[in-house]
């Protein structure tokens, strides 16, 4: 099969907004006027974007782009992996920030909100090759291999992510709908017990929220570099109010790490045994289903090319 020169585009539409596609309308009126040859296809929703990108894959398209958020990366990257065995089998992946969540593409400078710019990036084909983290867990009597290029968070962030699906519908903006997602679990505190094993350290605790992250994970992991060959690991164990409180404003001016109930490492595995039925897990923001059996995971160094900014 004959190589295919044109970007493969998957258009993703935000989730709970009808606006009728005109933001695609204007992104793909600009990609014309730019010269770009394109074949486009539109999603059903973030999942069918795995099947998307495996399609595009299969074809030999050697760029794919996603219309999406973090989410939509993530199963675009699922499609892509599960076909190829080698990095340069896969082809480059891109994306115009088109959602709520675009914590992926705001690490690398890529512009959310100007979608103009974001095409310009793309078109000056900057190639980053980075590094891709692995997930493996137990569902039934299967086993499942998911993969991320930001991070997997257990507890309270996944958990927001979760709600927030269900409290955009009421609240309509997203700042709105994550602050009352927030809100509503902060003073829940939800604590569970965590077992796992991180370089030398075995861990046995109850805590809020674990964040495994090749990237800055939202926040949780922010020194994390997607090019290392590493993983950052952060913990936050049961804080008093007035110390979350205070742990949260640290979040939001970069400085998480340094708060007293936080706990961090650098490493190239987790494993973490079986969660309590009750915790959710997310992978770049995907809240994935039950997470059966021991969770490990793991970083395979320079994996996907990824388009940056120059």
């Amino acid at each position: 099969m004959s190589v295919q020169t044109n970007w493969g585009v998957i258009y993703c539409p935000k989730v709970g907004v009808n606006s009728k596609d005109k933001r695609w309308q204007k992104i793909k009126n600009y990609l014309t006027a730019q010269g770009v040859s394109f074949d486009f296809v539109k999603s059903d929703g973030p999942a069918s974007v795995e099947q998307l990108a495996a399609m595009f894959t299969q074809k030999k398209y050697q760029t794919i782009v996603v219309v999406g958020g973090d989410a939509a990366l993530y199963n675009a990257l699922n499609g892509i992996m599960a076909l190829t065995d080698k990095v340069t089998d896969r082809p480059a992946l891109g994306v115009i920030p088109n959602a709520y969540v675009n914590d992926f593409a705001r690490y690398w400078g890529i512009d959310t909100s100007d979608y103009r710019k974001a095409v310009q990036t793309l078109m000056h084909r900057r190639i980053r090759r980075i590094d891709v983290g692995t997930v493996l867990y137990g569902n039934g009597s299967t086993k499942i291999k998911r993969y991320f290029l930001n991070c997997m968070n257990v507890g309270v962030v996944a958990s927001i992510m979760s709600l927030h699906k269900r409290t955009k519908q009421i609240f309509g903006f997203r700042t709105l709908s994550y602050l009352a997602s927030a809100f509503l679990l902060v003073f829940q505190r939800m604590l569970f017990m965590l077992k796992m094993k991180v370089n030398t350290d075995c861990v046995s605790a109850r805590v809020m929220n674990l964040c495994v992250g090749s990237a800055r994970g939202y926040g949780m992991t922010p020194s994390a570099v997607p090019y290392n060959g590493q993983l950052d690991v952060s913990m936050i164990s049961h804080p008093e109010l007035t110390s979350l409180f205070q742990g949260l404003w640290l979040l939001f001016t970069s400085r998480f790490l340094g708060h007293k109930n936080v706990k961090s490492w650098r490493t190239r595995n987790v494993k973490i045994e079986e969660l309590p039925n009750n915790v959710k897990v997310s992978i770049d923001g995907w809240v994935i289903g039950n997470a059966e059996g021991e969770i490990e995971v793991g970083i395979q160094p320079e994996s996907i090319d990824f388009i940056i900014p120059d």
